[in-house]
């Protein structure tokens, strides 16, 4: 029943040894509340016990036989469900006021008592005041692990600054390493007892320096700590605390770590590079914590002007798109069959940008989809210059990131790309990475039978990086695969890695979808491929990315070459 509803009374207990107060006092609140009665500390003790759940107010009188009023007071503050409960102390000593407050009670009345209507307002004060500040705690901790929550922990942590300004301060990150294993292979209740364990030994390390920490969210834990000198025994510290529970070495924590002595950013900033540490830590097994320094400061720095300066970039056309070549070896000469469109970035101040620099960043913070539809824009438009000047179709392939394959418009947006330069949609080939099936196979595995519906042909690009299964590779709508380039690297004969692309021509054969093998960079890595039965080969064994003149020469050769066979 609601509070509100007229009908509704809060309960609340009077404690007094004299029946004659006890009367007094419960015809007094009898007007707006459930009373009920003890008449001694053992009694009262008893009763709250039995009626905590409901009960919004305590009455207490001093002065008793058997347990006094102090010492029931002391029980109830030492009890973390009873000190919920607000308590006024019935005192005729001003002196046991102090004392009182001081043990937890929320107010006072003096005996002879005041008038009904001031005892009535500061009982509804007294439990209006507790019923606010248990709401307040309720939100304030993680309901899991009994730290504080993300909002409270920042809040507290600037008032930390505030008080102490002076002492050296850690920003800490403590990650747990494919924390969803452990609720996949155990169970989301033992993952519940790791991070509890976890919250353990993070208030251990709490108790020798001094700080606070919160659950930031699922498996992420901050520390706002006393600065250490050595981290390898604060992390130890929380690992002892689930090492019993969990005994598997390849699920671990990483930690980041932030130290700002002077505090000469922001909180929010010491926070987030102390995030960046833990996040260099990923896919790392031999680094359990990282501290955030110069190198780290410095790639921050570079990473936010190249975001500062991509919108310019676009409008400036300093990404520039390159063709790399792709040879069909399955006849008795190689022969020029189509390219892969690639995008260097040409900055005024940086140079020549990696694309490993700016393409992940790109990916990161939602930048990703503009470049794309650039190098799409741009790719496509060069193909009809060669088919004019040509006449030839030269099929272009371009990437697609796992951002534009859940934008409903992208198939439209590339049928109307192909119109506008008069290319056939089977010509324009759609490069989209193995791991991107396997992040939302249906959702994907549907948007690609719709561009195929279309006509567009998609290849599946680093096959072999990820983990998609073979009872998966044989529903997926495909029409070649990529080989990832580490699977060449090392290839040489009768060797394991040169085995297993054996084995998966074989299985691309079964599927009837030609095999793309890039990275080709020698003579031996091409026999051994064109002997296996790889059908076409990219890589800088016959030529690096191009601008699009020099790519025109290549298209040029290739047209000599087919008029003297």
């Amino acid at each position: 029943m609601n509070k509100n509803d007229p009908e509704f009374r809060q309960t609340v207990l009077v404690i007094d040894d004299e029946p004659v107060n006890r009367q007094m006092l419960g015809m007094i609140l009898d007007t707006k509340y459930h009373v009920i009665y003890a008449g001694d500390g053992n009694e009262a003790l008893e009763q709250i016990r039995i009626h905590k759940e409901i009960l919004s107010l305590i009455f207490l009188d001093l002065v008793m036989p058997g347990m006094n009023g102090y010492e029931l007071l002391q029980i109830i503050n030492n009890d973390a469900e009873l000190k919920k409960i607000p308590v006024i102390v019935l005192t005729s000593e001003q002196s046991a006021e102090v004392k009182s407050l001081q043990m937890g009670a929320s107010d006072f009345l003096s005996k002879p008592y005041d008038l009904p209507e001031v005892i009535l307002a500061r009982a509804k004060h007294s439990i209006d005041l507790y019923e606010g500040m248990n709401i307040i705690k309720a939100t304030e901790n993680d309901a899991l692990t009994g730290l504080y929550t993300r909002e409270f922990f920042f809040e507290y942590a600037h008032q930390y600054d505030y008080r102490y300004p002076d002492k050296a301060m850690d920003a800490i990150v403590i990650n747990f390493n494919r924390f969803h294993l452990i609720n996949e292979l155990y169970g989301r209740i033992f993952g519940d007892k790791i991070l509890k364990a976890i919250a353990d030994g993070i208030r251990t390390i709490l108790k020798a320096s001094g700080g606070i920490a919160c659950r930031y969210d699922a498996d992420a834990f901050y520390l706002y700590t006393g600065h250490q000198d050595n981290y390898d025994v604060l992390l130890e510290q929380v690992v002892s605390c689930f090492r019993k529970l969990l005994k598997t070495p390849e699920i671990r924590l990483r930690m980041g770590i932030y130290p700002d002595i002077y505090k000469a950013t922001s909180l929010e900033n010491r926070f987030a590079r102390a995030l960046q540490a833990c996040n260099s830590l990923r896919n790392q097994y031999t680094t359990t914590y990282s501290v955030y320094d110069m190198d780290m400061h410095e790639k921050s720095v570079y990473s936010a002007r190249l975001l500062e300066d991509f919108e310019h970039a676009l409008e400036e056309k300093q990404f520039q798109v390159l063709y790399q070549p792709k040879y069909n070896i399955r006849g008795n000469r190689p022969k020029l069959c189509s390219a892969e469109a690639l995008v260097s970035w040409h900055h005024p101040e940086f140079g020549r940008v990696r694309p490993d620099a700016f393409i992940p960043l790109f990916e990161e913070n939602g930048l990703i989809q503009k470049l794309d539809r650039y190098v799409w824009r741009e790719a496509a438009l060069q193909m009809k210059k060669w088919k004019q000047n040509y006449q030839m179709t030269v099929p272009i392939s371009v990437n697609v990131s796992r951002v534009d394959i859940y934008d409903p418009d992208m198939p439209d947006y590339l049928l109307s790309l192909v119109q506008e330069n008069e290319i056939d949609p089977h010509d324009y080939l759609l490069e989209i990475t193995e791991s991107a099936y396997t992040d939302n196979s249906q959702q994907i595995v549907q948007v690609v039978k719709d561009l195929r519906k279309d006509h567009f042909r998609v290849e599946m690009d680093d096959f072999g990086s990820g983990y998609s299964s073979l009872n998966m590779l044989t529903s997926l709508p495909i029409d070649a695969l990529k080989l990832d380039m580490a699977f060449i690297r090392n290839i040489s004969l009768d060797n394991k890695e040169m085995r297993m692309v054996e084995l998966i021509l074989e299985i691309a054969d079964y599927l009837n979808v030609p095999v793309v093998a890039e990275g080709v960079e020698s003579e031996e890595q091409y026999e051994l491929l064109k002997n296996a039965g790889c059908d076409i080969i990219q890589g800088y064994y016959f030529s690096k990315p191009v601008p699009p003149e020099d790519f025109s020469q290549l298209i040029a050769k290739e047209r000599s070459q087919d008029n003297d066979d």
